[in-house]
């Protein structure tokens, strides 16, 4: 607590050029990540694949792979330049402090008797300012869904149902974040400096909230969950299950045809009562021994406790940024740098302090990552172990096909941005080379039994 508080009186200095600083970093983040795209467009530009994949993708798969990545990366560079003019117009002009006053004018006003105070006047504030930034970031949105992924055949959703999603994600947001919010601040209100321990508490209550909420409430306001079918594919996922001493609850079905062809599932709930949700899209894509063999891996994530030590590390990661926010709280020259000289919110501190620390949350973010892949290539070790070896490199070829996923990557690129291993690098530790020359893995028999694979691997 003493070094925290030293910490604080330490950073809040007169004068000093907050509002320089934390535009400096967001320009050195945007060029960063920038030089790392550009050396990846390199790699989109391949004609060939990876030898590890030359007997098993098609030079037209690879062709519109690549095509795919490239198109992705274009957007990017636009849509990241377009979002780096967002935030420096919305420093240089001041349109935080000029929104405050404009909200707390409407809260004097026109809000009922009663109604006041900084928690409401911060609710006006933060639903306007989303509202704001979700209505111009509507055209990014659209061109992403119905141009960019309408192009390569991804894209199942319309307009109407967009449209839909998009009223019901503000409900939501409201619905959620007003109490959510109201309790963040009134914890920081109440409980004086060492307010990081009881807001840490509260940040694990509301995750074990959404993790048994979110499947019962919220997903079924987008998604159906329908039961797995009686079949080889239930009786092979319970017999792993069984195996593994997974404590499986439920096995379920969900509608994501609705808006993409992309293939995924995933395992949720709490550690004593687990459900399995495969995605429709993938039940007609692959055999059942081999999503057995994917849901293998994933139940490796499990059985191997990374699921434990990430959720660990999370917390870890909390605690350490509310304790971090306790040294900004009160820093009267970071308020003032950004144009709040009289008053001094604490969302608006929390905002600042939340740009101020975005190159340690770069360092975060690389260091995570490259944990993650790690635990990739361990839980794939343990399906190996389970004996399906064979059958995971072949789904995981065939998922690479079916999403046109990035077929090779930039060392660097990688490093940064991607949580999973490529590929070939996946293929080349599970010891596969393809026994003869094959086709593209998509082209199946049609009327070969088909199921679904796991979430995303």
């Amino acid at each position: 607590m003493d070094i925290l508080r030293r910490l604080g009186q330490y950073l809040d200095r007169p004068g000093f050029p907050w509002k320089k600083l934390i535009i400096g970093f967001q320009i050195t983040q945007y060029l960063f990540e920038g030089i790392l795209s550009l050396r990846q467009y390199k790699i989109l530009q391949l004609p060939k694949p990876p030898k590890t994949l030359e007997g098993e993708i098609k030079q037209e798969t690879f062709d519109k792979s690549q095509a795919y990545g490239r198109a992705k990366a274009q957007f990017g560079f636009v849509s990241g330049l377009y979002s780096q003019a967002q935030n420096f117009a919305t420093i240089y002009y001041d349109v935080l402090p000029r929104l405050w006053d404009l909200t707390g004018i409407w809260l004097s006003r026109y809000s009922p008797q009663g109604f006041t105070g900084e928690i409401v006047h911060t609710i006006i504030f933060f639903f306007t300012y989303n509202l704001i930034t979700t209505t111009i970031n509507l055209p990014v949105s659209y061109y992403s869904t119905f141009v960019l992924e309408e192009k390569f055949g991804f894209n199942k959703s319309t307009v109407k149902l967009w449209v839909t999603d998009l009223l019901k994600g503000q409900a939501l947001g409201v619905a959620l974040g007003v109490p959510l919010l109201s309790a963040f601040l009134a914890i920081i209100q109440k409980t004086g400096n060492s307010f990081f321990y009881y807001l840490f508490l509260f940040g694990i209550a509301v995750q074990l909230f959404a993790i048994t909420v979110y499947p019962i409430a919220i997903l079924p306001l987008f998604n159906k969950l329908s039961p797995l079918e009686e079949g080889a594919l239930k009786t092979g996922v319970e017999g792993l299950a069984k195996r593994l001493d997974f404590p499986l609850n439920n096995l379920f079905v969900i509608d994501g045809s609705k808006r993409s062809a992309h293939s995924n599932a995933y395992f949720y709930g709490l550690p004593w009562k687990k459900h399995i949700v495969i995605y429709d899209t993938l039940i007609e894509k692959s055999q059942t021994e081999e999503v057995v063999a994917v849901l293998s891996h994933e139940l490796g994530h499990w059985s191997l406790s990374h699921t434990t030590k990430l959720f660990g590390i999370a917390q870890f990661h909390m605690f350490y940024i509310f304790a971090l926010f306790s040294v900004f709280i009160n820093n009267r020259s970071l308020y003032q740098s950004f144009g709040f000289h009289k008053e001094f919110p604490i969302i608006i501190g929390f905002i600042l302090f939340s740009e101020a620390l975005a190159p340690m949350d770069t360092v975060v973010k690389l260091l995570m990552n490259i944990l993650s892949r790690k635990f990739e290539f361990e839980a794939d070790e343990f399906a190996v172990r389970l004996g399906y070896s064979t059958e995971l490199a072949k789904s995981l070829i065939k998922l690479q096909i079916q999403n046109l996923s990035t077929m090779d990557a930039d060392w660097m690129y990688a490093s940064y941005h991607f949580s999973h291993p490529i590929l070939p690098e996946r293929l080349g530790a599970l010891g596969w080379s393809s026994r003869e020359k094959k086709a593209d893995p998509t082209m199946v028999d049609e009327t070969k039994s088909k199921v679904a694979t796991g979430r995303e691997l």
